[in-house]
C-alpha cells in the first residue's frame, strides 16, 4: 500500500469511527494494567462488568498484592482463565511495588518485565496512560484487518506490528490502535466480514480478490 492509500485509509476510518477510544474502564494506571490482563481472550464488555467490584475491593497496588488469591480468582472468574490471571495480577502488583516504587512504569522494556504484560498489553498501557504511541497493539482485530487489507502477510503479532510501524507515520500510530479495534468489532468481523458496507473496501486486498472471483 502506497503512502497516498495509507493516508486515505486513516482519514476514512477516522471519519467512520470518530469516537474510537479505549473501551476498557479504569481510573488509575494499575487498574488499566489489570483490565488489560483480564481482556485476554475475553471481551472488553465483560471485563467492564467485572472490574467495578474488583476495583472497589482493591483500591491500590498494595491491595492487589495483598488480596487472597482465592478471593481474587472469585472476583475475576467471569473473565476466564481466572487462575492464571489472578496469579499474574498478584505477582505484577508485587513487582510494581518492589521494582518501581509502586508506580506503573512507562517504557516498553519495563512494562514487559511485569508478569502477565506482553508487548501488546504494554502498547495499550503506554498509549492510554502515558500518551506514548511507540507501536501498535496487535490484537485479534489488528491481526485480521492487517492480513485482509494487505498491510501484512505475517501471522505473528510482533512481526505484524513491525510491518505496521513501517507503513504508518508515527503520528498515526495512536489512531491505528483504536481504529482497528472499532473496525474489527463493527465491520471487519471475524466470522463474516461485512465487505459490502466496509468504508475501506476499495483499499482492501481481500475484497478486491474476492470481487474478481
Amino acid at each position: 500500500m502506497n503512502s497516498k492509500n495509507v493516508m486515505e485509509l486513516v482519514k476514512i476510518m477516522k471519519q467512520t469511527y470518530p469516537d474510537a477510544t479505549c473501551s476498557l474502564d479504569f481510573t488509575t494506571p494499575f487498574e488499566l494494567v489489570v483490565a488489560v490482563m483480564l481482556s485476554a481472550q475475553c471481551t472488553d464488555e465483560r471485563v467492564n462488568r467485572t472490574t467495578p467490584s474488583l476495583f472497589k475491593r482493591c483500591k491500590t497496588v498494595q491491595d492487589f498484592a495483598d488480596i487472597d488469591l482465592k478471593e481474587l480468582e472469585n472476583l475475576i472468574h467471569p473473565c476466564g482463565f481466572y487462575k492464571n490471571k489472578a496469579k499474574n495480577i498478584k505477582l505484577c502488583a508485587k513487582q510494581v511495588l518492589e521494582n518501581f516504587n509502586g508506580i506503573v512504569p512507562h517504557t516498553m522494556e519495563e512494562l514487559t518485565s511485569l508478569a502477565g504484560v506482553g508487548r501488546k498489553s504494554a502498547n495499550v498501557i503506554m498509549l492510554e496512560v502515558f500518551g506514548i504511541a511507540e507501536g501498535v497493539a496487535v490484537d485479534t482485530h489488528a491481526k485480521r484487518i492487517s492480513n485482509l487489507i494487505g498491510l501484512s502477510s505475517k501471522k505473528e503479532p510482533e512481526k505484524i506490528e513491525q510491518d505496521l510501524i513501517k507503513i504508518f507515520p508515527k503520528k498515526y500510530l495512536q489512531d491505528i490502535n483504536h481504529l482497528f479495534v472499532w473496525h474489527g468489532r463493527n465491520t471487519c468481523i471475524a466470522r463474516k466480514p461485512k465487505c459490502d458496507v466496509c468504508c475501506v473496501s476499495h483499499l482492501c486486498a481481500h475484497y478486491k480478490n474476492n470481487k474478481k472471483i
